[in-house]
């Protein structure tokens, strides 16, 4: 499950999401969703799966990743809207979500994939919690690190192929995560430098 690369999250970390998603109450249908924001390489996947696996025990639990919505590398900005679109409004509603999945290697579209019943859904990933998703979400948490740290994480984990596109997508994180108010709107800010 975890590899040299991703590392387990903080339990301190698990349990602070948990506890707040155990007492949320739910803002899409009877859904509770989970928004793990921030930037790339902060630790948002790891912290998912940690998460995921906290609430399992106690009730049905879905995972969104946003790497699947994310229209190519120019795509994040569109993403919160696909989000909300695909998965969340359907939820509201209380119907079945399904949605579109890119290939980053064929560069389009490429299937779809339906998120299963669930009582908790975690949505993992830049944007999760960027309106108008954001009003879906029942605990939103920014999730950040230092950003040397966050880049050679990304490497590691991407591989070297991907370095010239970091700072390209960087630039539409802070672009989108100021105009958003995105940080200061969290329920909970993690740091995950010292991990």
């Amino acid at each position: 499950m975890w590899d040299e690369v991703t590392r387990p999250p903080r339990e301190e970390h698990v349990r602070a999401v948990v506890s707040l998603a155990r007492g949320a109450a739910a803002r899409c249908g009877h859904v509770v969703v989970i928004a793990l924001d921030g930037p790339s390489g902060a630790g948002k996947t790891t912290l998912a799966r940690g998460v995921e696996l906290a609430l399992e025990a106690s009730a049905p639990v879905a995972v969104v990743h946003m790497d699947h919505l994310y229209p190519g590398w120019d795509g994040l900005a569109q993403a919160p809207e696909l989000l909300t679109t695909q998965v969340l409004e359907p939820l509201a509603r209380g119907e079945r979500a399904a949605y579109r999945l890119w290939s980053w290697v064929r560069e389009e579209w490429a299937g779809t994939r339906e998120v299963p019943p669930c009582r908790f859904l975690v949505v993992e990933g830049c944007g999760s919690s960027v309106q108008p998703a954001g009003a879906y979400a029942a605990v939103s948490v920014f999730v950040d690190a230092d950003v040397a740290l966050r880049m050679r994480r990304g490497i590691e984990r991407d591989g070297e192929d991907y370095r010239p596109q970091w700072q390209r997508w960087a630039d539409q994180e802070r672009a989108l995560f100021t105009a958003d108010a995105t940080r200061q709107r969290a329920d909970l800010v993690l740091d995950t430098s010292s991990l």
